[in-house]
């Protein structure tokens, strides 16, 4: 089932064929996740939607409260029987209509839903291998910070990690410098420094980076820092790791040559379960 401008409709509904999120990837969303009926960080996500939709200039419906999209995406779980653990997709896209030009600023929107296995963030401490991805590179740009429907280069970069064996792939921007992951951001831990590129550098404004910036300010004798990455600064680091808010945190184990500990990244794991 899914939930398709407020109504509850079977999953294999046909979209529009000029749909604009198909034609030219004309739309935002979020990716959500449920704990026990509730919406982990909605308020985070709420608001960042709220910002992404007024940055690509859609006009924003009165009824798009925060309690609103709440209770349709709670709704649509118990329809599916995931409340207690479920991945969300909540996609708004501009109406049919138009070229490049849109014909309306109006917009639908689309929420999907699929059950976890666990409710808490689990650590793993399985082989996590990276690599950078260099064929294209992210903008230092308002556009890059949110999450729009057009993710060519997260695509081509995850077959890139696929063709090479690899867990996952770094993402530089236009300056070289390492930005985040394919799927999420990056935090790099040198000495006691915890260094993650900041909104500037071009990287997705995260809700679970929000998140661990928050848990690690309160740690004494760790310095959070937000300031660019260099390729060379990831062969000095004694962790590396990665942030969403499915997954939580995923500690990278090796990069080249080089591999990493675990040591804060499960202590801010232990921290982040803590909130929920």
């Amino acid at each position: 089932m899914i939930n398709y401008n407020g109504e509850i409709q079977s999953s294999d509904t046909t979209l529009s064929n000029v749909n604009r999120g198909f034609l030219y990837g004309d739309g935002v969303f979020e990716t959500l996740k449920i704990v026990n009926n509730k919406i982990l960080f909605f308020e985070d996500h709420y608001f960042r939607l709220m910002a992404s939709m007024r940055i690509v200039r859609m006009q924003i419906p009165n009824s798009f409260t925060l309690e609103y999209l709440e209770e349709q995406v709670l709704n649509l779980a118990k329809a599916n029987n995931c409340e207690n653990s479920a991945r969300v997709r909540l996609t708004v896209n501009r109406n049919d209509g138009g070229f490049y030009l849109p014909q309306t600023r109006t917009v639908s929107f689309l929420i999907q839903v699929s059950p976890l296995n666990e409710t808490h963030y689990s650590f793993s401490d399985a082989i996590y291998e990276v690599d950078l991805y260099k064929d294209f590179f992210i903008t230092k740009q308002l556009l890059s910070t949110i999450k729009t429907t057009n993710k060519m280069i997260n695509i081509t970069g995850s077959i890139f990690a696929d063709e090479n064996d690899l867990q996952n792939c770094l993402l530089l921007n236009n300056e070289k410098n390492v930005v985040e992951a394919l799927n999420g951001n990056l935090f790099m831990l040198i000495g006691n420094q915890l260094i993650t590129p900041s909104v500037e550098d071009g990287c997705l404004n995260g809700i679970m980076r929000k998140q661990v910036l928050q848990v690690a300010r309160k740690i004494e004798d760790v310095e959070v820092l937000e300031q660019p990455i260099s390729p060379f600064d990831l062969q000095k680091a004694d962790e590396l790791f990665i942030t969403n808010v499915i997954t939580g945190i995923q500690p990278i184990t090796k990069y080249r040559k080089k591999e990493y500990k675990s040591d804060l990244s499960k202590v801010l794991l232990e921290k982040i379960n803590d909130l929920i």
